[in-house]
């Protein structure tokens, strides 16, 4: 199959945290070289690694400096090099992340353009004049806080940046920067990159006339610029068509009723795009406090979401799947138990996932079933922690302190960022030395070691789950059907292809919960299971107990 992805299982590597090989306390491209055999054993077929390039770390690499430096506490040029060539050794594939919106304020190009407005960068970025009270041009808000707006004293201007302050968003409306992109995309597929992951892609369009917020500091109107479509179909024709590069894009504002926009191979644009609708669920929908403001796992709203994606897309498109990554907290902690349950909920999230139509991303230490920690504020690193810390609680007082943090342990970044948990030894093996976050203190008890030695072996599981995708076209080709769509405490759902019938059935509860009495009457096949005593299809399903079975008969 020339497009590989669709059978392929992807792992996504932060690199920072992920093995720390010359103990400096920060993870490296050595590191993740030492893990490939691991990595290897795992099954996964292709690694997306987050940004290593050279960087200030402001936003822990998504703000570059130079795109085709690697960024010396990471490694070497060479380094990478040498880790392309091995991975390939290993039939893994290699998707690096591209941040393509707006780079770091260090980068020589903002450097130039903020000298002048009539040199060859000065144009590079999105500059305009304040008001005429001198403030901001509009009320656009930053992701991480704040205004959308700072003011550069040298140019006299303000500078664009929907994130923080030191990451200016690029002026895709210059035909140079986007051929500098794209010439920084050839540079890397010479040295053998396989694909990308495209940072908020779909924010590289801006609209020119800069209209107002409904509300001040939001960000309605700075998704899905007007010539958003016209610039990711350049992207493909210039590097993805003619280099044949996978691509899956980051893409915040997504629904599955226009994301076939931005994925149906006809349109040439991406391969995939990662919506951001369906870990919404557990937020209160326009509230003031934003992302913070939490309520309860809607199941039924998560399933409709899913189940949306996979029909919509069908013959139009292809899903990326996932739970986690560098942006998300650990799923069992934030929708599931992860203390009594921890086993049962790391593994049925996996099968509902990795059942569905699409391309499993697996995020590092989501395969050994790693948690969210319960650090005090101030032992958190993450920038848009700390910048919403401060407009939330401090100046806008919309969240008390207390109700701040109980968020954080919910839903913060820095939950999916802490060192990767190896094994029992000092710092869970991940480094010698002091490491530059926190270890989860629960890592004597949750790491790869102990995961493996384990009767119930998360990592095993997931080793089963990418055989079946490898090798069971139901996966990758069969029809969907959602089935009991408002059941609150049970998800199932239907592969169809030919005459072969596959249920997923899983119970997002910590109560028992009887089969649907139509599923009962199947005469099954068990293809993969979290619950080894499960023999038939009679007895209640346990918390959180999921399996994919094959139908081979009614009664």
């Amino acid at each position: 199959m020339s497009e590989w992805w669709k059978r392929a299982v992807f792992y996504q590597i932060y690199p920072k945290s992920f093995r720390d090989t010359n103990n400096d306390g920060i993870g490296d491209l050595n590191g993740i070289r030492e893990k490939l055999p691991y990595l290897r054993e795992l099954g996964i077929d292709a690694l997306w690694i987050s940004p290593i390039y050279l960087s200030p770390q402001v936003d822990n690499g998504y703000d570059v400096s130079d795109y085709r430096q690697i960024d010396p506490m990471f490694g070497t040029n060479q380094e990478m090099y040498q880790l392309i060539d091995e991975a390939h050794e290993w039939n893994i594939k290699i998707v690096m992340d591209f941040v393509a919106n707006h780079t770091s304020d260090q980068c020589l190009w903002f450097q130039e353009s903020r000298k002048s407005k009539d040199n060859f960068f000065s144009d590079f970025y999105i500059w305009k004049d304040g008001k005429s009270d001198g403030s901001a041009p509009n009320n656009w808000g930053s992701s991480f806080g704040g205004s959308a707006w700072s003011w550069d004293a040298s140019r006299q201007q303000y500078y664009l940046h929907y994130y923080a302050k030191e990451q200016p968003d690029l002026n895709w409306e210059n035909p140079t920067v986007r051929e500098y992109i794209y010439d920084m995309m050839r540079f890397w597929k010479a040295k053998g990159v396989d694909g990308w992951r495209m940072d908020v892609i779909t924010s590289i369009s801006k609209n020119l006339d800069f209209p107002n917020n409904p509300r001040d500091f939001t960000t309605e109107n700075q998704q899905n610029g007007p010539r958003m479509h016209e610039f990711i179909h350049e992207m493909n024709q210039e590097v993805l068509k003619p280099f044949r590069m996978m691509s899956v894009g980051e893409s915040p504002a997504a629904k599955s009723t226009d994301a076939h926009l931005l994925v149906d191979p006809k349109r040439e644009e991406l391969d995939m795009i990662f919506t951001f609708e369906h870990m919404h669920v557990d937020r209160k929908k326009g509230d003031i406090n934003g992302r913070w403001a939490l309520k309860s796992m809607d199941l039924p709203d998560l399933k409709k979401i899913l189940a949306s994606w996979q029909t919509e897309l069908r013959d139009k498109g292809w899903n990326a799947l996932y739970f986690e990554n560098h942006d998300r907290a650990r799923v069992i902690s934030r929708w599931g138990n992860d203390e009594r349950y921890r086993y049962e909920c790391a593994t049925a999230f996996a099968i509902i996932l990795h059942g569905l139509q699409g391309t499993p991303f697996i995020y590092q230490g989501e395969e050994i079933g790693m948690t969210n920690t319960k650090f005090e504020l101030e032992e958190y690193e993450d920038i848009e922690l700390r910048g919403n810390y401060e407009f939330y609680v401090e100046q806008q007082k919309t969240m008390s302190k207390e109700e701040f943090l109980k968020a954080v342990h919910k839903i913060s970044r820095d939950n999916a960022r802490t060192p990767m948990q190896w094994d029992q030894s000092a710092n869970a093996g991940f480094s010698q030395a002091q490491p530059w976050f926190k270890v989860n203190p629960n890592y004597t008890q949750i790491n790869v070691a102990v995961d493996q030695a384990n009767e119930k072996s998360i990592f095993k599981l997931y080793q089963e789950l990418i055989r079946l995708r490898h090798s069971e076209r139901i996966l990758t080709e069969g029809s969907f059907e959602l089935l009991y769509p408002n059941d609150r405490a049970l998800f199932i759902y239907q592969r169809k292809l030919e005459q072969e019938y596959w249920y997923i059935l899983a119970n997002m509860s910590e109560e028992y919960q009887k089969i649907p009495k139509e599923l009962t009457e199947l005469v099954g096949e068990f293809k993969i299971k979290n619950n080894s005593e499960r023999s038939d299809l009679m007895e209640d399903l346990a918390p959180y107990e999921a399996f994919i079975v094959r139908r081979t008969s009614l009664k």
